[in-house]
């Protein structure tokens, strides 16, 4: 990559709208881990400054891989057998690795709890076979064996798994009943956001019942069709009804104004519905919402 010729600028603070993808705090370290070169300069520090007609060289490395450790967190486990868990998972608890959260994760817990999990559904994600955002409450499954996580994939790969949510919203949804299906795909400006899009989308469907109206929230029960990222958050948002305490999709001006004001989206999924994942008995669980979500009914 030629600079543009201006020189007297640090090089961190000019590469970054170069790299749009990465924080100004990964591209110095990057400089400093000499995966970015420039001409005539045998090591480069975040803050020396580009001269004029420089030739910069950049090789982004793959991320290393993450091999989580058991960790003793405490587990609500509503069911459990030799190849799957049901878990009620709690607001604020991250499912798997990730930047920023190598520990402290449900996939810790998981190894500390399951012994022989590691490895099973892959290294940096053992057990896992589907997700719920951080700071959304309520049941998951996880698989203990390789015959479980075989199992699950099929179900979740035909529809077989069925989850109920429930959630608080802002504002009266525009009927009690209702169906929202559209494409949902990367926002056009905010990468790490989702929205409904009109094209270059995955299909997502939703179905919704309000189930109670409380002031200015309103309670709405769930049914997911299709799995995708934030889908309900998005679903809801596109409604101009967003799930209360959304950081992403919410309203922080009408989140200020309920007591107490939320320190997370009031998003639970209460229900799951599925054939056992090996010997296909029917499987039924429930789960109330917490304390936190309660308060506003």
């Amino acid at each position: 990559m030629p600079s543009d010729g201006t020189g007297g600028e640090r090089i961190d603070k000019w590469l970054v709208p170069f790299l749009p993808q990465l924080s100004r705090t990964r591209i110095q370290s990057l400089l400093r881990e000499g995966h970015i070169s420039i001409t005539g300069l045998d090591a480069v520090a975040p803050g020396d400054v580009l001269k004029e007609s420089a030739e910069i060289r950049i090789r982004i490395p793959p991320p290393a891989p993450i091999e989580p450790e058991p960790e003793n967190i405490p587990l609500d486990i509503v069911y459990e057998d030799e190849d799957c868990l049901v878990i009620n998972k709690p607001a604020g608890l991250v499912v798997h690795p990730s930047p920023g959260h190598d520990t402290g994760t449900l996939v810790n817990a998981l190894l500390f709890h399951c012994r022989d999990l590691r490895g099973i559904g892959g290294r940096e994600r053992p057990g896992i076979v589907h997700r719920l955002d951080k700071d959304t409450s309520g049941l998951m499954v996880a698989a203990k064996t390789d015959a479980g996580m075989r199992g699950f994939g099929r179900l979740f790969m035909n529809g077989k798994i069925h989850k109920e949510y429930i959630c608080l919203v802002h504002g009266k949804l525009p009927q009690e009943y209702g169906t929202i299906e559209t494409l949902i795909g990367r926002h056009p400006v905010l990468r790490q956001h989702w929205a409904v899009v009109q094209e270059n989308g995955k299909r997502a469907v939703t179905h919704y019942h309000v189930e109670r109206v409380v002031g200015p929230v309103s309670l709405v029960r769930v049914r997911i069709e299709t799995g995708r990222t934030h889908q309900i958050r998005v679903h809801m948002a596109s409604l101009h009804c967003p799930i209360i305490g959304d950081a992403y999709y919410g309203r922080p001006s009408a989140d200020a104004r309920l007591t107490p004001v939320p320190f997370r989206q009031m998003l639970h999924s209460t229900r799951i519905i599925f054939e056992h994942p090996v010997s296909g008995v029917p499987m039924d669980f429930t789960v109330p919402p917490p304390p936190d979500f309660v308060a506003y009914l």
